[in-house]
C-alpha cells in the first residue's frame, strides 16, 4: 500500500533517534560546540590583532577550533559516515593535544602565548585532553550498538 510504513522502519523525523548526539552524546555536542566557539573566537581575535606575538600558537588554536567544529557537526549529523569522520577527528585531536601539550612543556619558548592544547589543556581545566578520549569511547560504543 503506497505511503504505508514498513514495520521496523523509522518514522519521518525520527531518523536520528539513537544517533550520535542523543543521550550522553548530547553532552559531547554541547562541549564540542562550546569549545568550537571558544577556540575559534579566541584565535580569530589573536590572528587579527596579535599575530606577530605568537603566530604558531594562534594558528594551532584556529586549527583546534576547526577540528572542534567538524566533530560537533558530525555528532549532530549522525550516521555511520559521520561517526567514522568524528572518530578520525577525535583521534587527530587527541594526537594534537598530546603533541602540543608535550611540545609546550619541552620547549616553552616556542609558544610565547598559550594554545587551547597547551600543557594538555590546563588553561581549559584539562577538558581538551579528556574530551577526545570521551568522544572516542562514545563513538566506539555507538559502533558496537549499530554493528
Amino acid at each position: 500500500m503506497p505511503g504505508a510504513a514498513t514495520p521496523g522502519a523509522a518514522a519521518p523525523g525520527r531518523a536520528r533517534a539513537g544517533g550520535l548526539g542523543q543521550g550522553p552524546g548530547r553532552l559531547l555536542v554541547l562541549l564540542y560546540g562550546v569549545f568550537t566557539v571558544a577556540a575559534a573566537s579566541r584565535s580569530i581575535y589573536q590572528l587579527a590583532a596579535q599575530y606577530h606575538e605568537a603566530p604558531l600558537a594562534y594558528i594551532l588554536s584556529a586549527v583546534s577550533g576547526v577540528v572542534y567544529a567538524f566533530i560537533t557537526v558530525s555528532l549532530v549529523r549522525g550516521g555511520e559516515g559521520a561517526r567514522k569522520a568524528a572518530f578520525v577527528c577525535c583521534a587527530a585531536e587527541l594526537l594534537g593535544v598530546l603533541t602540543i601539550g608535550t611540545w609546550t612543556l619541552a620547549d616553552p619558548s616556542a609558544f610565547p602565548d598559550e594554545t587551547v592544547w597547551s600543557d594538555y589543556g590546563m588553561g581549559y581545566l584539562f577538558i581538551p585532553i579528556f574530551l577526545p578520549v570521551t568522544g572516542l569511547i562514545w563513538l566506539r560504543k555507538r559502533k558496537a550498538r549499530q554493528g
